[in-house]
């Protein structure tokens, strides 16, 4: 696509397309994560969508300016999804684990599209949406706003991480994921103990646990780590204010006399 987009007034498509849908963003958005998930990134392109949708290529440029552009509201589209059906309860742990286990299965939802778009920034409204919500959730339960930003920081970028990770491994092939997990039970499992001795005692969990995501481990050491973190501000804050309501003595500045005695032996 190049730089030929339409103003936003100007977009709407008043006659149907040769498959009798009106065009819109919401449709076309919807269509290429549609043929990302059949067919991979090559279908991102001007030519297959206008396919797809049964219009004009050209058309496409009423709605976005270029493919990339298009995968920004593709980006865009996954992480609204999530927020649609979250509803957040008050106690922060609970709503930030809720929501982290939401991010992780809409990426597995489109494990093709999650993997193209998860170190994106959109800059758009549901994006916008949900770092305001995140940032709330973190405010409302007393981090200070720096903490709220690293701890947020955090979050979202282990939420994206392990959704694109475990995507790519979902869109491999049925036969090559299953013989990478079997590795596991085949490989680990005969190493000696003579020369492996942590991996022969810990085999058995290795083959139970690493078939599967770590996500939702991670995100409750995270969670927990972050609490460890909200308690210790919250001590600082208490011991500052015990501090101040008790009379403070006058700061000793020290003068160059000091320095000269400090330094003798």
């Amino acid at each position: 696509m190049s730089e030929r987009v339409v103003p936003a007034a100007g977009r709407r498509r008043r006659r149907p397309t040769k498959q009798g849908v009106v065009l819109s963003e919401e449709l076309i958005v919807e269509t290429a994560l549609r043929l990302i998930e059949e067919h991979g990134a090559e279908a991102l392109s001007v030519r297959r969508l206008g396919r797809a949708l049964g219009a004009d290529p050209s058309s496409l440029y009423r709605y976005f300016e270029h493919t990339d552009d298009l995968m920004l509201a593709i980006a865009d589209e996954l992480i609204g999804r999530t927020l649609r059906t979250w509803r957040p309860t008050g106690e922060w742990r609970a709503d930030l684990r809720d929501l982290g286990l939401r991010i992780h299965a809409g990426a597995l939802a489109h494990p093709r599209a999650a993997v193209l778009s998860a170190h994106r920034v959109t800059g758009r409204t549901h994006e916008i949406q949900a770092v305001e919500t995140i940032l709330g959730v973190l405010r409302s339960a007393g981090f200070p706003d720096a903490e709220a930003v690293r701890v947020y920081h955090a979050f979202i970028d282990q939420a994206l991480a392990y959704g694109a990770l475990d995507s790519a491994n979902t869109a491999l092939p049925k036969p090559a994921r299953e013989a990478e997990a079997d590795v596991w039970r085949t490989t680990y499992t005969r190493l000696p103990a003579a020369t492996h001795p942590n991996i022969a005692a810990t085999a058995r969990h290795l083959v139970a646990s690493m078939r599967g995501s770590s996500y939702p481990a991670a995100l409750e050491l995270l969670l927990t780590a972050a609490g460890a973190r909200l308690a210790e501000h919250g001590a600082v804050s208490h011991s500052t204010l015990g501090a101040t309501s008790h009379s403070t003595p006058p700061v000793r500045h020290l003068r160059d006399t000091d320095h000269e005695e400090a330094e003798r032996p």
